[in-house]
C-alpha cells in the first residue's frame, strides 16, 4: 500500500524513480517505515519515496532533477544517526536518497595505507577487509555492525579510538562528492601532502548531507598492531582517572589506543541488563577505567606497557584495583560490556543525554558542576556518565528518577539540557563532540554559537545549495 501524503508530485516521483528503477524505488508504506525513524525515537518523518542508486550517476542523475524541480533531498546511510539528521519531516515532500547499494570497496592500497570505500559501506565490513590486507581501519563505533561510511563522514563520527587515531575527519584523505546541481566532484586523492588551495573535502565531512553527497572516499590505514592488552581499572575518584591518563600518555604514548571512563551508575545498569555480564572487578568504584595499549612491535611490548602504566598508578595512589584480560575473549567481554552502556540505560526508564566534550584537562570539574546544575532541575535525577576520556567526550545522560512517570521526567528536556550545556560553554567545550547537530541540537547551536560564525556557515550553505534542497532543516 502506497502513502495518501501530500507534497510531492506523482508525475515528478515517476520521473525519480526511472532513475533508479522500480526495483530501487520504494513506494509502500510498510517499506518506508525502516527509513523514517531514528534510533532514539526522537524523529518521526514521512515521505512518498524513497530512492535507493546504485551508482554515483544514478546520484548525480537524480540531483539534477531535484536541483531542476527544487524538490528537498534527505541523504541517508544506515540510519544510525541519533540527532535526526538522517529523517525527512512530515510533510511527505522530501525524497530520501539511500546510499547502502553503493557498497563497494574500489581499492585497497597497503602500501599507501589507504582504500577506497563507498559511502555505503558497512564500517565493519570494512575493518574486515583492512585486517586481510594486515592493515587497520581504526574508527571504532558501537554501531559499527549497521553504520556506513558515508554517514560516518557526513557526522564526523568519533567513537573509542580517537585518542590515537584522530576522529573521521582526520582519517579521510579525499571524498567524491555529488553536489546539489548533480555535478560530481572527484577528489579522490591518497595524498597526505596537498597544499593546492582550500581543502574542499572537510567543508563536506561533517555537513550531515547538507552541503552535497559524499559517495566514496579515501580512508587512512594503518598497521595492525603485533600486541594488544586491555585493562578494566578501578579508581576512586575522577581526578584519579585523570592522573592514570596522564601516566598512560607519558609512559604509552602513541601504544594508548583507548581510554573509556565508566561511572558506578551506568555499571550498575549493566550489570542489571546486559545478558551474561559479569563485573571485571570483584568491588564497585566510583569510576571505572577501560584502557587499551596496542604495539606495533611485540605482544611482549604491549604486555610489559600495560603493567608499566597499572604499577604507575598504583605507585601513585590512584588506582585502587586493576585486571588486565588474560585472553581475546576476556578483552573483547570487556569491550563488549562497554558498548553495551548506552543500551543497558533503556530499561530504566526515559532518558536526557547529552553528547559533550570539554578540555580533557576540565573533565573532573565538569563532572562536579554539572552533578550540581543536573539537582538543580530533578533531585532524584540520576546521571549516567560514561565516554572518551582520552579525547574528552563524555556522553553525559540523564535518566529519570526511580518510580517517576517517563513523561513529567522528558518535559525537563530543555531545563536540563540549558543546566548542563551552560556547564560546558562555561568551560569552552562543546554541545556536540561527535554526534553531530541535526534536528535535535539546531536551535541551540544557532541560539548559542557566535553570530559571525553561523553567518560564515550559511554563506557556504548558499554558495554550495542556493535553492536549498540538500537535508534542509538539519544543522543550521
Amino acid at each position: 500500500m502506497t502513502q495518501n501524503l501530500p507534497g510531492l508530485d506523482p508525475a515528478l516521483a515517476e520521473r525519480f524513480a526511472a532513475i533508479v528503477g522500480e526495483r530501487y524505488a520504494v513506494r509502500a508504506e510498510a517499506d518506508i517505515e525502516p527509513y523514517v525513524h531514528e534510533p532514539r525515537g526522537l524523529f518521526t518523518g514521512a515521505t512518498t519515496l524513497v530512492l535507493r542508486p546504485g551508482s554515483v550517476e544514478e546520484v548525480s542523475a537524480i540531483m539534477k532533477l531535484a536541483s531542476e524541480t527544487r524538490t528537498p533531498i534527505v541523504p541517508q546511510g544506515g540510519n544510525t544517526g541519533l540527532v535526526g539528521g538522517q529523517v525527512p519531516d512530515r510533510s511527505g515532500g522530501q525524497v530520501v536518497l539511500s546510499l547502502s547499494r553503493l557498497n563497494r570497496i574500489r581499492e585497497i592500497d597497503p602500501v599507501s595505507n589507504t582504500v577506497i570505500a563507498e559511502a555505503g559501506v558497512v564500517l565493519d565490513t570494512l575493518h574486515k577487509a583492512a585486517d586481510e590486507v594486515g592493515r587497520l581501519y581504526p574508527l571504532s563505533l558501537a554501531s559499527q555492525g549497521s553504520c556506513q561510511i558515508g554517514g560516518n563522514l557526513s557526522s564526523n563520527a568519533g567513537g573509542t579510538g580517537v585518542v590515537a587515531y584522530g576522529n573521521a575527519r582526520e582519517l579521510c584523505l579525499g571524498v567524491e562528492v555529488v553536489l546539489p546541481t548533480g555535478e560530481v566532484l572527484d577528489d579522490l586523492r591518497k595524498l597526505k601532502k596537498d597544499n593546492t588551495g582550500y581543502d574542499l573535502k572537510n567543508l563536506f565531512v561533517g555537513a550531515e548531507g547538507t552541503l552535497g553527497i559524499i559517495t566514496a572516499a579515501v580512508l587512512k590505514l594503518f598497521p595492525k598492531p603485533k600486541g594488544r592488552e586491555v585493562a578494566w581499572v578501578g579508581l576512586p575518584s575522577a581526578e584519579a582517572a585523570l592522573a592514570l591518563f596522564n601516566i598512560a600518555q607519558d609512559l604509552g604514548g602513541g601504544a594508548l589506543t583507548a581510554f573509556e571512563l565508566i561511572g558506578r551508575t551506568p555499571m550498575s545498569f549493566a550489570m542489571r541488563h546486559i545478558p551474561d555480564a559479569r563485573p571485571p572487578l570483584m568491588d564497585d568504584w566510583p569510576w571505572e577505567v577501560l584502557m587499551e595499549i596496542s604495539s606495533g612491535r611485540s605482544a611482549e611490548d604491549a604486555r610489559t606497557l600495560i603493567e608499566d602504566i597499572l604499577s604507575a598508578g598504583f605507585e601513585a595512589d590512584q588506582v585502587d584495583d586493576a585486571v588486565i584480560a588474560a585472553s581475546v575473549g576476556q578483552a573483547n567481554e570487556f569491550w563488549r560490556l562497554r558498548e553495551m552502556l548506552p543500551e543497558s540505560q533503556k530499561p530504566e526508564g526515559a532518558s536526557i543525554k547529552h553528547d559533550i566534550s570539554v578540555p580533557i584537562a576540565s573533565i573532573p570539574a565538569f563532572i562536579e558542576q554539572a552533578a550540581v546544575a543536573v539537582a538543580g532541575v530533578c533531585a532524584e535525577a540520576r546521571v549516567v556518565c560514561f565516554g572518551h576520556m582520552g579525547d574528552g567526550n563524555l556522553h553525559y545522560n540523564i535518566s529519570q528518577p526511580v518510580g517517576t512517570e517517563a513523561a513529567a521526567f522528558l518535559a525537563l528536556y530543555r531545563d536540563m539540557n540549558k543546566a548542563v550545556h551552560d556547564v560546558v560553554r562555561s568551560m569552552n567545550g562543546s554541545i556536540s563532540a561527535e554526534h553531530g547537530i541535526g534536528q535535535l541540537k539546531r536551535d541551540e547551536l544557532i541560539a548559542t554559537a557566535p553570530p559571525h560564525a553561523i553567518e560564515l556557515m550559511r554563506r557556504v550553505k548558499s554558495a554550495f545549495d542556493p535553492a536549498g534542497i540538500m537535508n534542509p532543516g538539519k544543522t543550521i
